[in-house]
């Protein structure tokens, strides 16, 4: 028994001892089949030559792919807006038309030069999530290190935030941020590779431009600004002058105020001089662009057309290429800055008629929403505002969303069984073009905290409160879609729901507004702003005591996010003309409306 017994004992022993021996070697077969999984990763490790910089660096580092191999990934897309049309490659357009490359995006924190800062397949990207999604083929590759700057505004609290350096808030373009020599990378299906790519140069400062017989550029220091921030601010604006302004001294003219980007730039993209033929062999964009500036050239100087003065503002922020010219606790006194400071110089330093009857404004999209707000806004200082196209004017349709009700900006609520997905963007055609969600994982990439300099995050620094971090709140969560419907309700009652606004101060404000606002808008706006505009003309269009006097018209058939085919055609020269008629209708008794009408 005894014997049986240890022989047992020991039977049992050597089963024990396999056992450990199993689970220790299948141990050890995880431990290496996790460190190959680390291993065959896809990665691309970025850092800074301590020859360009020997100070810690906070900013966003993204990385950009392309397939094109005639120009750096970061130079593919010529603004930040291309990635939200998502327009496919143009033949005629020399095979790309309105480009864009895949990137990805993350925080740094006081990288220090030479250190490795990862981008791996954990790292979200837009429009490929992972880089684990990048399909087979020979990409160039790139590294951009958006710099941020640590401020303390006025509301306090001490932040992270891209100051913009006169690029109009594009990352891609913005003087002193830090990039790395594109590098050719074969991606095989499936395979891992690690590539090593490091920030060897500082994106140059922007030569200013020089004036030109007829547009002028002034920069200014804004004293209102620069007390918010507590830095130096600055203003900008393009002055186009009319023919004949130096002969005829003693004129006076209406000013036509055209809100817009920043890039926008020359009034209408009138040229500094008289347009030349290209050469022989000119490709058809330079052909398209040389008839284009002569279109211009000769409008402008044609006897026929109205004299005015006409004036582009430039007012980027931290978050956005322009502040929407509002008052905001996030961003400063923009629009008191603007209306008192930017507009009070322009109109001391050229011979501006300073009354509002020959104040008017004219802007397309963003500058749509800024030129009909601003008339709402300061009813007695804007003669008249023509609204081409403009933000949403109702949060009751945003990409079809309502604000107020709805709540995900991703996908409407009641379906049964398949729940579509809400568009951002479409063709003229219908095409859809980009989901909303797909828009919003785009800002995620650009940034967080409100730092995407994108368009909804600059609608959170403009409208929004200050959140407890000392950043914008945002209105909705870019990567789930919920809608914080307490954000929505603090725009509206702070006056930026244009028509509710209107609709619900009509009785202080219509007798000030009675043929000032008119809208003109596309059946097939490209961003869907036709919705909100059809529910701003039903409010406007039911006004009593005073019935409001404007206008709305419509492109029709297929006609999209523009300025043409909306009843002012040829543009801008017939908008001229009708704005020159209601500033003759409207001038008060005695004014002399001739003096600006001479050949």
């Amino acid at each position: 028994m005894e014997k049986d017994r240890h022989d047992c004992d020991g039977g049992k022993m050597k089963k024990i001892s396999r056992h450990k021996g199993i689970i220790v070697f299948f141990a050890i077969l995880i431990c290496l089949t996790f460190s190959c999984q680390k291993k065959a990763e896809r990665t691309f490790e970025i850092s800074i030559d301590p020859a360009l910089e020997d100070t810690p660096v906070t900013g966003r580092l993204f990385l950009l792919l392309t397939d094109r191999s005639d120009i750096e990934p970061r130079l593919v897309m010529p603004f930040l807006g291309a990635y939200y049309f998502n327009a496919p490659r143009n033949s005629e357009l020399g095979g790309y038309g309105l480009d864009y490359c895949p990137f990805y995006g993350k925080d740094v924190d006081s990288l220090e030069s030479g250190q490795k800062e990862t981008i791996g397949e954990d790292v979200l990207g837009h429009p490929f999530s992972s880089l684990r999604d990048i399909p087979e083929g020979e990409y160039y590759v790139q590294a951009v290190l958006h710099v941020y700057t640590q401020v303390t505004p006025a509301h306090g609290h001490t932040i992270w935030l891209p100051l913009d350096n006169w690029e109009g808030q594009q990352f891609h373009l913005s003087p002193g941020n830090l990039i790395s020599e594109p590098q050719k990378i074969l991606v095989e299906d499936g395979a891992p590779f690690q590539l090593d790519l490091k920030l060897t140069k500082k994106i140059p400062p922007i030569e200013p431009e020089a004036d030109s017989k007829y547009v002028k550029r002034i920069k200014i220091k804004s004293k209102l600004l620069s007390d918010f921030w507590g830095r130096d601010m600055f203003l900008g604006a393009h002055i186009l002058l009319p023919k004949g302004y130096d002969e005829h001294s003693e004129v006076h003219y209406p000013v036509l105020y055209y809100r817009g980007h920043f890039f926008e730039k020359q009034p209408f993209g009138f040229p500094d001089e008289e347009p030349k033929a290209p050469g022989e062999g000119a490709g058809q964009v330079d052909q398209a662009r040389f008839q284009a500036a002569k279109y211009l050239w000769e409008g402008w100087l044609a006897k026929d057309t109205p004299r005015f003065i006409v004036v582009t503002l430039q007012h980027p922020t931290p978050f956005y290429d322009d502040s929407y010219v509002v008052n905001s606790p996030n961003q400063g006194p923009y629009d008191d800055a603007i209306l008192t400071e930017l507009i009070g110089h322009v109109e001391a330093n050229f011979r501006i008629i300073r009354k509002s009857y020959a104040r008017v404004m004219t802007g397309g999209s963003t500058g749509g929403w800024i030129t009909a707000a601003q008339q709402i806004y300061h009813p007695d200082f804007f003669g008249g505002a023509w609204s081409f196209c403009p933000d949403w004017v109702d949060y009751r349709n945003v990409f079809g969303v309502d604000m107020y009700e709805d709540d995900n900006m991703f996908q409407p609520s009641g379906y049964r069984w398949l729940t579509p997905e809400r568009m951002s963007t479409r063709s003229v055609e219908g095409q859809p073009q980009l989901t909303v969600r797909q828009f919003s994982q785009f800002l995620a990439v650009l940034g967080n905290k409100g730092r995407s300099g994108e368009f909804i995050d600059a609608y959170n620094a403009a409208f929004g409160p200050v959140g407890e971090d000392g950043y914008p709140v945002q209105v909705y969560d870019y990567l789930t879609g919920e809608i914080n419907h307490d954000m929505i309700e603090y725009w509206r009652d702070h006056n930026f729901d244009l028509r509710y606004y209107l609709e619900n101060n009509w009785s202080e404000l219509g007798h000030k507004l009675v043929g000032k606002l008119h809208f003109l808008c596309g059946d097939m706006d490209n961003f869907y702003l036709n919705l909100p505009v059809y529910l701003m003309e039903e409010f406007l269009e039911s006004t009593k005591d005073p019935y409001y006097g404007g206008s709305f018209r419509w492109g029709r058939p297929k006609v999209g996010h523009t300025v043409s085919g909306l009843g002012v055609d040829p543009w801008p020269f017939a908008l001229l003309k009708e704005m020159a008629a209601h500033i003759t209708t409207n001038a008060p008794l005695g004014e002399d409306t001739d003096q600006w009408k001479y050949e």
